[in-house]
């Protein structure tokens, strides 16, 4: 049994599925590998994610450990970014690898 965040899971790949799994963390995370984004950005690149959607994803990314938050309250309009933290920073060879595997995938069966 593996407790993380005050969870209980009966195997490490439930774990890591519980931290990354469903249709949008690992699309978050992917985006951030490479910059920080503000909220309105990553909606640009997912298109298709409702608003609430990405709101919670974003926050149990955040409660994870895996993202950090930053508000810059210095001037209106708030501003609000979004980066990987070290421990966040951790998951990207495995983020690159299913990333590789989806080209894979594409580049192999629709022909």
């Amino acid at each position: 049994m593996y407790e993380f965040n005050g969870k209980k899971y009966p195997c490490c790949t439930s774990l890591t599925m519980g931290l990354i799994g469903g249709k949008w963390k690992t699309v978050i995370l992917y985006y951030l590998i490479e910059e920080t984004l503000r909220y309105n950005e990553l909606r640009k690149k997912m298109p298709t994610v409702t608003e609430r959607t990405l709101s919670l994803q974003l926050k149990k990314l955040e409660e994870d450990g895996l993202i950090k938050r930053k508000v810059y309250t210095s001037k209106p309009p708030l501003k609000v970014e979004y980066s990987l933290t070290e421990f966040g920073r951790t998951v990207v060879p495995l983020i690159q690898a299913i990333a590789n595997w989806g080209d894979y995938v594409v580049s192999t069966f629709e022909k």
